[in-house]
Order: structure tokens, then C-alpha cells, then sequence
């Protein structure tokens, strides 16, 4: 058995081969059937002759619907007119059950396509994206491993949020409250201590209300930290991650990019270093295209789609005002009114990363904790991490999605997920 992919690369003309799949659609002229059998992989168009096979297994063929599950043995023929540029001349085809009538036709509206997302992640564009996305969750897998980082697990329940309370998602865990995990960081930050260079690819759960095209409230997050080094450090391997992960896109995936309509070449570009402006930078760019932002105020997505309408490449954004910051993120020395910490971020879809150094000092700490209003008793195991031998580390955060959907160009980021999780859905 073979896929159908192993037979569109070529070298199998003349063979006798076996495929599995479904019926992608079907087409009768005179007395030839042309099924076109989709499997994991891609397309590929059969032809069914009367008499070439058994009269049981044409009047089968004739009456099987899309989607039906068949085996379809045959000889590969070269035909330009077929999709990919080959044919399977059919001389045994076996359905193996019948479908019935499907329920996805053309011009269907998004809501009815989310209702039966379960059936419409069969059709040829969402498989293309999932293929991306496997590409992708492989080279981040690869880029860390290559570099000696340890894949670490952290817990997804927890007993206190990272990023602040308003967008933890509550669960009551046998008569005590919990938390589903809003990010991998603070157990990162004792996990580092053991292994020093380490890196996570899992879920993270944030209970934001945000109705937008680049919000999830389940995600896939890539997390990494590294003792020893500061934020400059950890910028290379987020510049160095995207952009491997481009490159194998582009590589392995050309003709999932081509269907998607996406140029290939733009992905290319994608090489790091990227180029880098300061938060105070980034304000005075705004204000001279007419974007006025108080300083200390968040970059939305209209001062992100500016800073970055003039590139395909994603740029860097450092040195944030510690107003509004998460607790953890280190002071600059030379600035003590800015973090050290950056975003990277994309074209269209805004931010990819966020990171920074994390703050050593255990008093600042527990002050910027009680000023967020924080039970400082909740974190003593963390405040341990900064009282037995801590040393200067670094990290950040990838939203997998926000990767893929730049990749992929996608409008909307739930295309980038097989089943996406919303404000406003959570079904199927």
C-alpha cells in the first residue's frame, strides 16, 4: 500500500499499487467513472472502467457518495490532465462503507462550518494547514533539541496564575480552588535551577473575553527558560525558532502554501536576526503616522499592524514601562522605569512572543506581588526558587497558533487549531 503523496513524488508509473482513503468527489463520463480518492496525504484522481472491474464494483462506484471510505487497487498512469499530473487505472475497487449524503456543501456560513467543525476538518484547506502545523511543531521541537535544552512538563492545574488573575480560568479541585494553567512560568523558574536550559511545547489556558482573530482561549504555548543568560540571549533563540520554523515550512510544505495562497518566497524571508526598536521607540514611529499612545500604555493590534505594515518580516520590540508588567520581569539597571523584556511580533497576526529576564531580587518581588494584590502566601514555593542560589535566566513565550497563522496567512486564528476553543465556543 502506498500513499497517495509516495505516488504523486513519481518513480511509481507503471506499478501496480493499493490506496486507501475517501472519496473526494466523482465525476461519470460515458461509460468511465473518474473518482478522486483523498487520503492523509493528498489527492489523487482514479479512473473506473465498465468491464475493468467487476460489475458489482461499478455499480458501487456509481453510487457511492462523497466521503465514503474505499481500497482501490490499480496501475499509476501518467495524465496531465489529472491532479497531480498521474491517474490510477482501477482494476479493483472495494468500498468500504457507504456514505451517506454529506452535510457540507459550497457557500455554507462560518457558524454552520464551527457546528460540524468535526466533518469540515476533513476538506483539502484545513488538511493543508494541519500538515503546516506538524511541520512547525517539529522544527520547534528540533531547534530546542539541537541546542541542548531538556523538554520539560509543568502541572496544568495550578494553585496561582503568571499573568494575572483576571484571565484564569477557576476550577474547584475536591472543596479547594485551582487554576487551569495560564503559562509554564513560574514552575520554569525552579525546573531551570535543575536543568538549566529547558523548553516546553503544551496547552495554556486563558480565560480572556476577547472576540478577535488572534485569540484563543486554549492554546499551544512554546515556553523556554535558561539559567546563565539575560534578555539579549533568549531574543536570539526566539528570532532563531520562528525562523527555522519558517524555513521548514517553506521546504516542506510548498505545495500546502501554494493552496493556501500563500507566496512561499515571503515565508523565506523569514531569516534571523530581525530588526529591533525599544518600546519608546515604537511610540515615536506611531506618532509620526498620527498614532498619539501615552507612554506606559499597551501597543494594541492597530500600533502593531503599523510598526509592522512595511515588512514581511517580524520585528522586535524591547524595554516595556514596568507599569502594568507582570511581576516577574526584571528591572533595567540603566532605566529602572522599563523591564527587560521584549515582544516579537509578526505582520497581520501582532504578537508571537513575550518574554523577558525575570527579576532576582526576592524583595521586589514580594513587593510588586502585594501591589497587584497577590496572597504572598500562595508563592512562597516560588519565592523559594530566589532564596537557595538564584542566578540571572531569561525566557519566552510562543503562541503556536499566532506562528501558524502568520505562516498559513490565515484571517482567523481558529483555523490553526483542529478544534478551537473560544469565548464563545467550546463544542465539538
Amino acid at each position: 500500500m502506498l500513499t497517495v503523496k509516495e505516488i504523486l513524488k513519481g518513480g511509481h508509473v507503471g506499478e501496480d499499487v493499493e490506496i486507501r482513503g475517501w472519496i473526494f468527489r466523482t465525476r461519470t463520463v460515458g461509460g468511465k467513472i473518474f473518482v478522486v480518492v483523498r487520503d492523509g496525504t493528498g489527492v489523487i484522481q482514479t479512473a473506473i472502467t465498465k468491464g475493468g472491474v467487476p460489475e458489482n464494483e461499478f455499480a458501487d462506484a456509481e453510487k457511492a457518495l462523497i466521503e465514503s471510505s474505499v481500497v482501490v487497487r490499480g496501475k499509476v498512469t501518467e495524465d496531465k490532465r489529472a491532479p497531480g499530473g498521474c491517474e490510477l487505472r482501477v482494476v479493483d475497487f472495494k468500498v468500504e462503507q457507504f456514505a451517506e449524503k454529506f452535510p457540507i456543501q459550497q457557500d455554507l456560513s462560518e457558524e454552520f462550518l464551527l457546528d460540524v467543525r468535526h466533518l469540515w476538518i476533513r476538506s483539502q484547506r484545513m488538511a493543508a494547514i494541519f500538515r503546516v502545523r506538524h511541520t512547525v511543531f517539529g522544527a520547534v521541537h528540533e531547534y530546542f533539541r539541537e541546542r541542548g535544552y531538556f523538554e520539560a512538563h509543568p502541572p496544568m492545574i495550578t494553585p496561582a496564575g503568571s499573568e494575572g488573575g483576571s484571565t484564569l480560568f477557576e476550577l474547584e479541585y475536591f472543596g479547594r480552588k485551582a487554576y487551569l494553567t495560564q503559562s509554564w512560568q513560574l514552575y520554569a523558574e525552579a525546573l531551570v535551577e535543575s536543568l538549566g536550559k529547558i523548553y516546553y511545547v503544551g496547552p495554556s489556558f486563558r480565560a480572556e473575553k476577547s472576540r478577535t482573530t488572534r485569540h484563543l482561549t486554549e492554546y499551544w504555548h512554546c515556553e523556554m527558560e535558561e539559567a546563565w543568560a539575560g534578555m539579549e540571549d533568549v531574543i536570539k533563540h526566539a528570532e532563531g525558532v520562528i525562523s527555522q520554523a519558517c524555513q521548514r515550512a517553506t521546504k516542506e510544505n510548498a505545495d500546502e502554501l501554494r493552496s493556501l495562497g500563500v507566496d512561499s518566497a515571503d515565508i523565506a524571508q523569514v531569516k534571523a536576526p530581525f530588526k529591533h526598536i525599544t518600546y519608546t521607540e515604537a511610540l515615536k514611529i506611531l506618532e509620526k503616522a498620527g498614532m498619539s499612545l501615552e507612554w506606559g500604555q499597551d501597543l494594541r493590534t492597530l500600533e502593531e499592524r503599523e510598526l509592522t505594515k512595511d515588512t514581511k518580516v517580524p520585528i522586535v520590540v524591547t524595554h516595556y514601562p514596568k507599569v502594568s508588567q507582570a511581576f516577574y520581569k526584571a528591572k533595567d539597571p540603566k532605566n529602572p522605569d522599563v523591564v527587560l523584556a521584549f515582544d516579537v511580533i509578526a505582520p497581520v497576526v501582532g504578537e508571537l512572543v513575550g518574554g523577558s529576564e525575570r527579576e532576582r531580587d526576592i524583595k521586589v518581588l514580594e513587593q510588586s506581588l502585594r501591589d497587584q494584590g497577590e496572597d504572598l502566601g500562595r508563592y512562597q514555593w516560588y519565592l523559594d526558587t530566589r532564596r537557595y542560589g538564584s542566578v540571572q535566566h531569561s525566557g519566552f513565550g510562543m503562541g503556536m497558533e499566532r506562528l501558524i497563522q502568520f505562516i498559513c496567512r490565515l484571517e482567523h486564528i481558529r483555523d490553526a487549531i483542529p478544534f478551537p476553543r473560544t469565548p464563545a465556543r467550546f463544542a465539538p
